[in-house]
Parts: C-alpha cells; sequence; structure tokens
C-alpha cells in the first residue's frame, strides 16, 4: 500500500461514524444509502468507490455484498430505532449494520 492510498483509506476511516437510521432517512429517500454486507469492510468498499474500482465494485454487486437498501431494510431499521455504521462515498451513503451495537 503506497502512502496516498494510507492517506485516503486513514481520512475514510476518520469519516466513519456510527449514526441513527432515522438520521439517514432523507438520503434513503433519494436513493442515495448503499447496504455493505458485513463480510466486507466499509472502508475498504468506501475506497474502491473512491477509486472508481468499477469492476470490483460490479462484482461485488452481482454477488449482494453490496446494494440499495431495500424498503424492508429502511422500515425495519426504522422501527427498531438501529444505529449503523455510515461514511459518504460521493454520491453515497454506504450503511452497514453495527454487530455491537443494534439500538440507540
Amino acid at each position: 500500500m503506497d502512502n496516498d492510498e494510507k492517506l485516503l483509506r486513514g481520512q475514510i476511516n476518520l469519516e466513519t461514524a456510527q449514526i441513527a437510521w432515522r438520521d439517514l432517512q432523507r438520503y434513503f429517500a433519494s436513493g442515495a444509502t448503499i447496504f455493505v454486507s458485513p463480510a466486507l469492510d466499509l472502508v475498504d468498499v468506501a475506497y474502491q468507490i473512491a477509486q472508481d474500482n468499477a469492476e470490483l465494485v460490479s462484482a461485488w454487486m452481482s454477488e449482494g455484498r453490496i446494494a440499495r437498501v431495500t424498503d424492508e431494510q429502511a422500515l425495519g431499521w426504522y422501527e427498531a430505532d438501529t444505529i449503523v455504521w455510515a461514511v459518504v462515498a460521493r454520491p453515497y451513503v454506504l450503511i452497514q449494520e453495527n454487530r455491537n451495537v443494534l439500538h440507540s
């Protein structure tokens, strides 16, 4: 990993945050929320999107490892007042369920 990659990954890592799903409703309504499987590293996914690695991102999509947040997911998280991990990877907000803290 070169210095530029380390710096960008570090910046992305610093921009991740735990946030209530309810606070992300406007992004969901605009179609900008992407679910990231817990099998993937949220920072790595954001990095690959930032690097426009279309081949890898497409592979993850076809495997169902990343996908737009579904209405069912959104409703479940809203009703459970779920806290998620999130990071912006323009034009998307990447969402990953927090395995340690599921409710506020």
